[in-house]
């Protein structure tokens, strides 16, 4: 988590509120009590951002 927050600039919380709106992608459980992202899927998200026109 703390590296997709360094990426994407946003608050922990923040990108939990988004993933529960289904507007992030959505974590990987590695164990029970780690999550990870698929690298590209945050890529995506941001270019995403960027055709929108922000955060």
């Amino acid at each position: 988590m703390p590296s997709v927050l360094e990426r994407v600039q946003l608050s922990e919380s923040e990108v939990r509120r988004r993933i529960k709106a289904g507007t992030f992608p959505k974590p990987i459980k590695l164990s029970t009590r780690a999550i990870g992202f698929v690298s590209s899927e945050i890529d995506a998200w941001i270019d995403s951002l960027t055709t929108r026109g922000g955060i």
